[in-house]
This record gives C-alpha cells, structure tokens and sequence, in this order.
C-alpha cells in the first residue's frame, strides 16, 4: 500500500530555519530538542512524493543508485527488517536520530552527520510508505522529505524489491535536491561528494545488513 502524505504548503520566501553546525558531535539532549520542534516545521519544497515516480522537478538533481542484495526469501525477509530498523543508515560518519522511530507516514527523524571537521544536524519526515505485493515484483520502503531545519530541499526513496521471475532481491535509492541555504550553495560540490558518498555507504550498508542477519 502507497499513501501519500498529506500536507500544507509554508510560506516559502519568509521560512528561515536551517540545518545546525556543530565543532563537537552534539548531546543527545539537544538531538531531542531539535527533533521536538520539528512537529511545527513543514517540507522545505513543493514536490511532497515525487520520488515515488522517480521524478524531480525542475531545478533539482536527480540521484539514483541500485545494488543486488542476493536471492531468495531470506534475503528478502533480511531487507525488509534492515528497512525497518534503518541499516541503511550505519556508516561510520552518519548516525540516525533516531533507529527505532518505526518506519511511519510523518514521523520525523534527524540525520546527524560528521564531516570536513564539523557535524550538521538536519531535519526529515517520513512523506510515504511502500508495501505492495500485487504483482511480480514485491516492494517495500518509503521516503522521507526535507524540513526547513535542513541545509538541501528534497525527498528520497528507500525502497527494496523482490523480482518473482529469478527471487532477486534489489535495494534502490532515488532521490531529488538542490542546495537551500547559503553554506551549501556556496560549497556545493562538496555537498555533491557528500550524497555520493552517502549512496555507496548505503548500498554497502544494505548489503552487510541482508547477508548477516
């Protein structure tokens, strides 16, 4: 089943809130109060499930990355608990704020990151889930948005899939974005480098997950 989040739209051109920077990893005790207000933020960009037709809008870069995971039933089982519990999320660089938010339409997580010195601290919220077994292709996941305590506007997917005709199991990343505050529009390559480096840390992260559980 696919539901797509529902939503009002912020007012775009006054909203000001961002990403947070840090020089030492920040307490938990502040994770949670960043994560608390977020119950007043809304997406940072209009194109709320876009990403569910793999589709960006314009002005936005499309990233899309996928990796064999194995086959079989156990495998499969394997990836949708890995979904569930967010491996895709364990890199040594990047922690999920938090890993037992369970995978829920509006629920809010924060991606903690490590990186050229500092650590940032941006906001997302569960915009879909995806649970569909009607035809020869199973698929499980869900994406999440940005908030406007984050410094890029957009969505990605996490998604896994179960091919019938061979029982092959896929894990698949699309995604969406552009830069939003003026840090990241200034150093965007590095912020480029940052989401390709993340991709492959997932897909490996995936791939430990499934094998080992």
């Amino acid at each position: 089943m696919i539901e797509p989040l529902l939503h009002t739209w912020p007012d775009f051109e006054t909203a000001s809130r961002m990403t947070l920077l840090f020089l030492t990893r920040p307490s938990n005790t502040i994770i949670r109060q960043f994560l608390n207000r977020q119950a007043q933020s809304c997406f940072s960009y209009r194109a709320v499930g876009d990403s569910l037709l793999e589709l960006a809008p314009a002005g936005y870069i499309a990233d899309h990355s996928r990796a064999l995971l194995g086959h079989g039933e156990r495998i499969w089982h394997n990836a949708v608990r890995a979904i569930n519990t967010w491996e895709m999320f364990r890199m040594e660089w990047v922690q999920l704020c938090w890993p037992d938010v369970p995978i829920t339409q509006g629920a809010n997580v924060a991606v903690l990151a490590r990186h050229f010195g500092f650590w940032s601290l941006n906001a997302t919220r569960i915009v879909y889930t995806v649970n569909d077994d009607s035809s020869s292709i199973r698929k499980y996941g869900f994406a999440y948005g940005t908030l406007f305590d984050h410094s890029e506007s957009g969505e990605e997917r996490f998604l896994v899939e179960w091919h019938a005709h061979d029982e092959s199991v896929w894990y698949d990343i699309f995604a969406f974005s552009r830069p939003r505050t003026t840090l990241a529009k200034l150093g965007y390559p590095l912020v480029r480098w940052l989401q390709h480096r993340f991709a492959k840390g997932s897909l490996a992260a995936m791939a430990r997950a499934t094998a080992h559980q």
